[in-house]
């Protein structure tokens, strides 16, 4: 379901007329696009409860060099996801190499590999406990070096600062108008939380089962956290492109708001014949986004005429039929089910790739 909904935020045929939910917040603020990413590490970590205990059961260099094969070939797809076509056109409409001092290193894959990574790390040799420790520091720690060595602005936030010392401006994201990494140094620490959170969803319901009592006690964790993040917002706004403390908790509160109900509908009332689609993406998750992603890239890249094609199908086919808005939507929509019918295909094949 997260991978659905990244896919339609992450690709609207025109960015200008696309509806407010489907934007991420300027900035303070939350919208429904904000909860995408989070969730996404949220679930990394609800996968982790499951495979954790398999790879520890190798013995120790054989989990290590499991868990560092796995965070560097995550980091390699993002950052060749944002070097592909390894080309880009001048001011002359000429096609030139796109070189590394323009590659932008950090990016979503290479956050999801991180907070896997050093999630794994501190599971196996803190333990659950210890994790609980980190989180707790982690969040808090992050709000002091905000608080402490920038403000909450774009301009001025110490992460910022962090990432021009360490990566340099070329290497950062450019889309905010600045150089400015919403996936940075710094704020790769509280996210980390969102995974081990997932983590001790994950192993409640193993160690409770489908009930009513694990539902029960997740909506209340959900609730708890909601409140937390509303208070804490009064001082450390909710901000994903920061990815704030009160960000943290207020999307795991969510998060854990949103799965007992679906443990309620596909376990406990068995209604599951409609979660075959989804199903459909979770079965070649880093695949599927992989390809939505360098598909829309090559659709930029390859020109039809005066235009590339991705303006094309937009203007030519969505937009004169349903209208600006509703076709940015459509063509999102689109792209979205073209990226299923992929994944349907390798499902029907049982063709899972695997990072």
């Amino acid at each position: 379901m997260t991978v659905t909904l990244m896919i339609i935020v992450n690709t609207p045929g025109n960015g200008a007329t696309t509806f407010s939910p489907l934007h991420h917040a300027a900035w303070h603020g939350f919208t429904p696009t904000d909860w995408v990413f989070p969730t996404f590490m949220f679930v990394v970590g609800n996968a982790m409860s499951f495979s954790l205990v398999k790879y520890e059961s190798l013995g120790n260099s054989a989990f290590l060099k499991k868990i560092f094969k796995r965070t560097f070939l995550i980091f390699l797809l993002g950052y060749l996801m944002y070097w592909i076509p390894f080309v880009e056109y001048n001011d002359a409409h000429e096609l030139v190499f796109l070189p590394f001092s323009h590659t932008r290193i950090l990016g979503v894959l290479q956050r999801i590999g991180l907070g896997y990574c050093f999630a794994s790390l501190i599971l196996h040799y803190w333990k659950e406990r210890g994790a609980l420790i980190f989180s707790a520091v982690a969040l808090l720690g992050y709000w002091f070096l905000m608080a402490a060595f920038g403000d909450y602005t774009m301009e001025g936030n110490a992460g910022l600062k962090l990432d021009k010392l360490i990566l340099g401006e070329g290497h950062m994201y450019h889309g905010e108008g600045i150089a400015f990494e919403p996936e940075g140094i710094l704020n790769t620490l509280p996210s980390i939380v969102n995974v081990i959170a997932g983590y001790f969803a994950g192993r409640l319901i193993q160690q409770k089962g489908n009930t009513y009592e694990t539902i029960s006690k997740l909506m209340i964790a959900g609730v708890i956290l909601l409140f937390a993040a509303w208070c804490w917002n009064m001082a450390f706004p909710i901000n994903k492109k920061l990815w704030t403390s009160s960000f943290v908790l207020f999307t795991v509160g969510l998060d854990l708001l949103i799965l007992p109900v679906l443990l309620y509908v596909i376990e406990i009332l068995q209604y599951r014949k409609w979660t075959y689609f989804f199903e459909v993406f979770g079965k070649n998750t880093l695949f599927i986004y992989y390809v939505s992603e360098i598909g829309v890239i090559l659709l930029y890249v390859i020109f039809v005429g005066s235009d590339n094609l991705f303006n094309g199908i937009y203007k030519n086919i969505f937009q004169p039929v349903v209208g600006d808005y509703m076709g940015s939507l459509l063509f999102a929509i689109s792209w979205m089910l073209f990226c299923w019918i992929v994944g349907w295909v390798m499902d029907k094949k049982k063709i899972y790739i695997k990072v």
